[in-house]
């Protein structure tokens, strides 16, 4: 049996890798179009590739000075030898996925716009084929890595149960650092590219969007594919691996089974199927509206969603008898939670709804109102999923019998996480489809084709918007599941290791440790999302100076008679991007080891209470306010309030601006953030016992 399960998983990966390179070989055989647009996107994947291989470099260092430290602790016999090397594997993987989901993506963005001079339908075809590559790898890459190490210390090194799946949680910091540095580096770069084009640009200059002569237009492009692919890629990898790793934990310390703990990994294993088979669904006809392209993607993701909620409930029958077939309740919980959290982010941020068409209209009244109003959008935007996730975290603990056994409902709730995610496969293609349609509107329009292509791509775009908003929302909110079982996750650690049981046997509200650490872990997504924003701003600034020389300098450039540098401008954002990541990082890494030391394990726990909370908040806030300001300026754009150059539109340009590190640095990387305390604190919980004050 043991191997069986084994042998599926590791199936299922490979299935979902071979589908991802035949999805691939499938894109790669359009035509990529004329020879500016082959330029245009050679451009792109230039800008692309030079700025991932030198965030890799600096990637590397840090992955060297941790599993350095890790290798002490080992020797010291704080951590098992096999840690060191998880977490080289989950950092590796992480990053692999992402890489893999950007090269498709910048080599599909040109085909893209060609297909779109032949009619809408191939276009949406070709590019999520595209974001499909992404999905696919990342799930495939994840159960690889989960198999990979299950057989080796379970077969191979022999390790009791508790044993494996606490060197596993391991590789979970591995994944969670990558894709910190991925999400906050590349959004870095995107939004510094993006806020210097569109407030010289489009503001001050009064070009179109993605005109040739603005230098900023190709390290926007660049940007889309190193923060949308890449970094979401890597993000929802962690959160993948993470809710899978800490269900089965909470599985062997619940019911002391290896079927307990080989559940997530099959329900996984079948949702990567049931994820190919939503993808033959996904097609629309010529001219469809935003409401029908939606529906389009929808089908895929839902029907999906329905065989993996059908195929659950014989397979927690087979596998755990039918005295617990009630956990089938638990991983419904979790589907049914994704799609209204996606559901409710569409609400609020797509342009077919009144929140946003009303923060549209408030451009009426100047800048001030738009901003405004899209605060107070983003804000009221947070309470459905906040009523959501508390709804399937009730019903996730006490279906699973939480209240006679509190280990019990903790298992339900991983499994609710497991469940939301198992579809991953198609729910990332949906959203890394949306850079791939960005790209190929910006070339479009840079190539100068035909109206007809850019209205095509517009249409793309614009549901490329809303899908990654949607993408965004889901993610938050399996970020805030996986961070409730990783948290489990680490208590239970604590109670295993040798002085552990007594060091957190107090966690009461009232206990100084566990109220301080509630406190600090309430103010860390405050101060990480202020250091990313200021990072923005700090390379937005660079841009903007450099866009307003090249303008000025560069004889002919505004009438179209000379080039832009652009290579110098995704010079600027690679630079500035990568020396401003670091800082969020290492707050991330060392903020619950100091806590730790301090506070002891229960200021830990209070810690990763707070930061749970208030991540989530922030996170939904951040995001939905920037995907409504975005699709705001869009809606203006397409004729609304005046149309495209009116004092409405240049209003809804600002707001959109501000909105833009909101949705696509500060607020994805906040669920990075609440997933990697936890992860560390893992990981360092026994230095924690052996040596904290408290």
């Amino acid at each position: 049996m043991e191997k069986i399960i084994v042998c599926m998983t590791g199936a299922a990966s490979l299935i979902a890798i071979l589908f991802a390179v035949l999805k691939s070989m499938k894109v790669l055989k359009f035509d990529e179009g004329t020879d500016i647009m082959k330029k245009i996107s050679q451009s792109v994947r230039k800008g692309a590739n030079a700025y991932l291989n030198r965030q890799y470099r600096i990637v590397i260092i840090f992955f060297a000075v941790i599993f350095v430290i890790l290798g002490v602790m080992a020797f010291l016999k704080l951590l098992t030898p096999y840690v060191p090397f998880a977490f080289l594997t989950g950092g590796f993987f992480s990053g692999l996925s992402g890489f893999i989901g950007m090269k498709i993506a910048t080599a599909s963005n040109a085909r893209t716009a060609n297909a779109c001079r032949e009619g809408l339908n191939k276009g949406l075809r070709v590019a999520f084929d595209a974001g499909s590559v992404m999905g696919f790898t990342v799930v495939g890459l994840g159960l690889l890595d989960i198999t990979l190490w299950f057989f080796l210390l379970k077969f191979v090194f022999k390790l009791p149960d508790n044993e494996v799946t606490g060197a596993m949680l391991t590789f979970g910091m591995g994944a969670s650092s990558m894709a910190l540095f991925a999400r906050v580096g590349g959004g870095i770069f995107t939004k510094a590219a993006d806020v210097g084009a569109d407030l010289v640009g489009k503001v001050e200059a009064g070009i179109p969007e993605d005109d040739p002569r603005n230098p900023a237009v190709i390290a926007d492009n660049v940007g889309d594919n190193v923060g949308d692919v890449a970094g979401m890629g890597a993000d929802l990898y962690e959160s993948y691996v993470g809710s899978i790793i800490s269900s089965c934990a909470l599985g062997v310390s619940a019911y002391a089974s290896f079927k307990a703990m080989a559940l997530p990994m099959c329900i996984a294993a079948i949702g990567v199927l049931c994820s190919v088979i939503g993808t033959f669904f996904v097609r629309t006809k010529e001219n469809a509206s935003q409401k029908e392209l939606l529906r389009a993607l929808s089908k895929g993701t839902n029907l999906s969603a329905i065989l993996i909620a059908v195929v659950s409930l014989p397979l927690v029958y087979f596998l755990l008898g039918k005295e617990h077939w009630h956990l089938y309740f638990a991983i419904l919980a979790g589907l049914i939670s994704g799609v209204l959290i996606g559901q409710s982010t569409e609400h609020y941020t797509s342009d077919s709804y009144k929140p946003t068409q009303n923060l549209a209209k408030s451009s009426e009244t100047g800048t001030a109102t738009i901003i405004i109003s899209g605060l107070s959008v983003g804000m009221l935007s947070t309470l459905i999923p906040i009523i959501i996730v508390s709804i399937c975290v009730l019903v996730a603990y006490f279906v699973s019998g939480g209240r006679d056994d509190g280990a019990h409902g903790l298992y339900g709730i991983a499994l609710a996480a497991v469940g939301m995610l198992s579809t991953l496969g198609i729910t990332l293609a949906t959203d890394a489809y949306g850079p791939v349609a960005d790209n190929a509107g910006g070339i479009a329009e840079m190539a100068k084709l035909d109206k007809s292509v850019r209205e095509r791509t517009d249409a793309l775009d614009s549901l490329g918007n809303t899908t990654a908003a949607t993408g965004k929302g889901f993610a938050i909110g399996s970020a805030a599941l996986t961070a409730l079982a990783l948290m489990a996750s680490y208590i239970d650690k604590v109670k295993i290791l040798p002085g552990g049981a007594e060091k957190i046997a107090n966690l009461n509200i009232n206990n100084p440790s566990v109220l301080i650490g509630l406190f600090i872990g309430a103010c860390l997504p405050f101060v990480f999302a202020a250091l990313t924003m200021n990072s923005v701003g700090r390379a937005a600034q660079s841009v903007v100076i450099e866009v307003r020389r090249q303008f000025k300098e560069i004889a002919g450039l505004m009438e179209g008679k000379a080039d832009a540098d652009y290579a110098k401008c995704v010079d600027l954002c690679t630079k500035s991007s990568l020396h401003e990541m670091i800082l969020p990082t290492i707050v991330a890494v060392i903020v619950p080891v100091i806590v730790g030391m301090v506070l002891g394990c229960t200021g830990v726990v209070g810690m990763l209470a707070g930061a749970t909370a208030t991540g989530f908040l922030m996170a939904v806030f951040m995001s939905n306010s920037g995907g409504a300001w975005d699709n705001a300026k869009k809606y203006i754009e397409s004729g609304h309030f005046g149309g495209k150059g009116s004092e409405n539109h240049k209003a809804a340009v600002v707001g959109d601006t501000v909105g833009d590190p909101f949705k696509d640095t500060s607020g994805p990387s906040i669920n990075i953030l609440i997933k990697l305390l936890s992860m560390v604190s893992i990981v360092f919980a026994a230095l924690i016992i052996k040596f904290s004050i408290l």
